[in-house]
């Protein structure tokens, strides 16, 4: 009898519905006799090179209807299940020996070995030189409980996540603006009757390909307006009548959106009532867009003046009659003034009229699976569980009567990621570092220096089912749980809270992160208790979360598995809340709070060294194939062999004036490393820029080149502006050894 499991994608936010089924007939993961996942051969290994897939997935995968994907999926959700049994899988604890050769132990041993390591540390630099590394792929309990494990058992402020490249400028602008951080403030099927959507910096057409059906509305009403410095599969939906592309130059998106509301103010598109009712702040917005007038504006980012002021009109006439909403994604918010550039976006938003309304609104799209609730529960450097603020004595006090600790006891604010990793090593800084479903070696900005960080470590503790470019510098690897096997819940961009179901055993030796975190608090006779099981911890999150933003109180297992909706802030005793801000925004007084902002100086990149080469500017984003920093999507063999390496993306004028072709090799480089990879002649991008893809390693790890200067409010780095030098180059095997490169990195055996 064919066994099935209803679930959620283990990639992006979109969370798309699925359904696991079993080809074998194996029994439910949750009774005994369960069929595990097949043990690695070492001929398989071998044969596979650790990155192809098994021929054979244990589980099927279908669609099944929900409202953000309506039954579709990706190429990454189709081919999701090759991962469970893959050949490379980690399997058991592998300890790095002296000769740099990582080789099994028990669990038994691998506790220890990371008890003596905490202690060890502590009891040499203090409490700080311990330091944890979490993700926006973990789930809520995960999440929850990675942030108390860190704080109680092993009493540290130094814990951050790799969320905070992902959102953390979007989350402050909300903040600052709102009182409230939730990535959309209304269900995504609300954008279906829209009749303008204007979207900044997010290209869903490939990182999310289901949701662009809730762009036809839109774009069957010619008012899809994209701005992406390239032309994007998403932006090329705007063609034939759907819409307006505007193709800024990189790092230019805040002064467009000040154009923008400048046209709406000056041509008396604002909503006035709305305004006045129902914001604060007004008139010093309205002062600081004064000198950005649409001539000026085209000057400074290359947009015609008349496009910009087509913008501002369609998107007043679409809130006047159909609904408009404007959305924001990691193109314009992953800026050292990414904070200001989203806030841009929401005053424009603001002076329309459009938050808190039934058919309009602002949002920005969330990106990783749990990237909403992986913030909101205790992995950020400043927060506690419900979004509460660390500093804050009633926060402190509550999570101290959750916990049944002295408040003293939780220790205050850490290091927001970019410095933790600049701290690595460093006599003041984390000497021993937890990684959860994180691979920094490859996904931080200046990505040698993370990785010369990681190797000067006294010990680095990498948990994944994966050997991960991080995880094969790590001392120790522990092998933890695929999504398909473990139990959970996550919340999607929509502040929607979704249950993970398990529908197969896990391999013997792998383990759940709640299992070992769990172990670990015992043996370093930590305060409170850790339970091993998903459901008791989500319990203690609801305790955790009651009375703060992201509420989830009234939120259980039982009504989640009954199929309601369950929405955040979610107080026991309520409904849920599908839509914020619709009588009142966060802040006290219930207002919306309008800020101004101004475009702020870049510092001067160092001069380009290389006579043969020519300064660009340097974009970044993902794949339609891939996801994130690739550690799963290459091991897929259907996602590699369509995109197997990083292609740099460069238009024919900027090519031929190097001598670059279809093709050829070619270098990028600047201060911080080099990259060597082939060039894709494009005019969907503009003549001074160049694109690369994120999803790759060692040669062609585009964050070797990225800068970890940051945002000065949100912590967010500058990933996608960045000076480089492009020249033409050699095959990367007739080379000599580039300077900081990174050697090539081979799955343990």
């Amino acid at each position: 009898m064919t066994k099935s499991a209803d679930t959620h994608c283990p990639y992006c936010a979109l969370q798309c519905a699925m359904t696991l089924k079993s080809p074998k007939g194996l029994a439910p993961a949750s009774e005994p006799g369960s069929v595990p996942v097949p043990a690695e051969t070492a001929e398989t290994a071998a044969l596979a090179g650790g990155f192809a897939s098994p021929a054979a997935p244990l589980l099927e995968v279908s669609g099944r209807d929900f409202p953000t994907n309506r039954g579709g999926l990706c190429r990454k959700g189709w081919t999701s299940a090759t991962l469970l049994n893959h050949p490379g899988r980690v399997t058991e604890p592998l300890l790095k020996g002296a000769d740099g050769v990582h080789r099994p132990i028990g669990w038994d041993q691998a506790l220890a070995v990371v008890t003596t390591a905490v202690r060890d540390t502590q009891s040499r630099y203090g409490k700080d030189a311990v330091g944890v590394f979490g993700g926006g792929g973990l789930t809520n309990e995960k999440a929850y409980m990675l942030g108390k494990f860190a704080r109680l058992a092993l009493g540290t402020s130094r814990i951050d996540y790799n969320g905070r490249f992902c959102m953390s400028s979007a989350a402050a602008a909300g903040m600052r603006a709102f009182g409230l951080d939730r990535g959309l403030p209304f269900p995504l099927a609300d954008l279906d009757n829209a009749g303008t959507i204007l979207m900044l910096g997010s290209n869903v057409a490939e990182t999310m390909p289901p949701f662009v059906q809730h762009l036809k509305g839109a774009r069957d009403a010619g008012g899809l307006i994209v701005v992406d410095p390239r032309r994007s599969a998403t932006a090329a939906f705007t063609s034939d009548g759907g819409g307006l592309h505007l193709q800024p130059l990189p790092g230019t998106d805040l002064t467009l959106l000040l154009g923008i509301s400048h046209v709406v103010i000056h041509e008396g598109l604002t909503d006035q009532a709305f305004i006045a009712e129902r914001t604060a702040g007004y008139d010093a917005v309205a002062r600081s867009v004064n000198s950005f007038w649409p001539e000026r504006v085209q000057s400074l980012t290359g947009v015609p003046a008349e496009l910009i002021r087509e913008t501002a009109r369609r998107l007043a006439d679409g809130a006047r009659k159909g609904g408009s909403y404007i959305l924001t994604g990691r193109g314009v918010e992953q800026h050292v003034d990414g904070t200001d550039t989203a806030t841009a976006a929401i005053n424009l938003s603001l002076l329309l009229g459009l938050p808190g309304s039934l058919r309009s609104g602002y949002g920005t799209l969330t990106g990783q699976g749990n990237g909403q609730g992986g913030r909101e529960h205790g992995q950020k450097a400043d927060q506690l569980p419900g979004y509460r603020k660390i500093t804050d004595p009633a926060a402190r006090a509550h999570m101290a009567g959750v916990w049944g600790v002295p408040e003293e006891t939780i220790p205050g604010p850490g290091l927001p990621a970019v410095q933790l990793l600049r701290s690595l090593g460093q006599p003041d800084g984390v000497r021993c570092l937890f990684v959860h479903a994180s691979n920094i070696a490859v996904a931080s900005p200046d990505a040698n220096a993370v990785i010369a960080g990681l190797r000067s470590l006294d010990f680095l503790v990498v948990c994944d089912f994966f050997m991960s470019e991080t995880a094969a510098e790590a001392d120790l690897i522990l092998p933890v749980l695929q999504w398909a096997e473990e139990e959970g819940t996550l919340t999607n961009l929509e502040g929607r809270v979704l249950r993970r179901r398990r529908a197969l055993q896990p391999p013997a030796g792998a383990r759940s992160e709640l299992w070992i975190m769990a172990r670990l608090a015992e043996a370093l006779e930590a305060p409170s208790t850790y339970s091993e099981d998903p459901e008791t911890v989500f319990e203690e999150l609801r305790l955790a979360s009651a009375g703060g933003h992201a509420d989830y109180s009234g939120i259980d297992y039982a009504m989640l598995d009954r199929g309601e909706a369950a929405y955040w802030p979610y107080p026991a005793g309520s409904t849920g809340t599908p839509r914020l801000f619709l009588d009142a925004f966060a802040h006290p007084g219930g207002k919306a709070v309008m800020t101004p902002v101004t475009p702020r100086r870049r510092r001067t990149p160092a001069a380009n060294p290389d006579p043969a080469a020519k300064t660009m500017t340097l974009i970044t984003g993902r794949l339609l194939e891939h996801y994130q920093s690739g550690a799963q999507t290459r091991r897929v063999s259907e996602l590699l062999a369509s995109q197997p390496e990083a292609k740099m993306q460069i238009h024919p004028a900027a090519a031929a004036g190097m001598g670059i072709t279809e093709g050829s090799f070619v270098s990028v480089a600047n201060e911080r490393g080099e990259v060597v990879c082939r060039a894709e002649l494009s005019t969907a991008i503009r003549p001074e820029t160049v694109f690369l893809p994120f999803h790759f390693a060692e040669l062609e790890s585009a964050n070797r080149l990225t800068e970890a200067a940051t945002d000065p409010i949100s912590g967010m780095p500058e990933f996608k502006f960045n000076k480089v030098w492009v020249r033409a180059a050699a095959s990367p095997r007739l080379q000599p050894q580039l300077q900081n490169n990174v050697p090539h990195l081979t799955e343990a055996s």
